[in-house]
């Protein structure tokens, strides 16, 4: 029995948030701790990079919109790093906002939805970001 507990905590997928909003974050931690990842979230833009190197995550979640951090810059400081060049990136932003997404796919986002869609298929779609890079 204590193998199986020491294979799952070793099993277990750290993925960086980095979502400002508290009531919003609490929805995306509760929702992937369900499926058994461990949740690191990034509060500041020097949080990113400085969580990103300390935990290595297997994915990165980013509300493009956020307006405490600079959502664009983030990126670029994520994907400037050799090691992380391959990390998974789900990201999200207004649905009216072609430029964002864009500039986010040109910038290296794995996927980028609608603010609604990430709401409702969140769980569905961290996996997808994070099998595409497995296979």
């Amino acid at each position: 029995m204590n193998q199986i507990n020491q294979t799952d905590k070793t099993d277990q997928k750290t993925i960086l948030v980095a979502v400002t909003d508290i009531f919003f974050y609490t929805k995306v931690r509760d929702a992937l701790m369900s499926k058994g990842h461990k949740i690191e979230r990034a509060r500041t833009q020097q949080d990113i990079a400085e969580k990103a190197l300390a935990t290595a995550p297997s994915a990165f979640i980013l509300n493009m919109n956020d307006e405490r951090l600079d959502a664009f810059q983030a990126l670029e400081t994520l994907k400037a790093n050799v090691s992380m060049k391959a990390m998974p990136i789900l990201a999200f932003a207004n649905h009216e906002e072609v430029d964002t997404f864009n500039r986010a796919k040109a910038l290296g986002v794995t996927k980028i939805v609608s603010r609604n869609e990430f709401s409702s298929r969140l769980k569905d779609l961290v996996e997808e970001v994070m099998l595409s890079v497995e296979c």
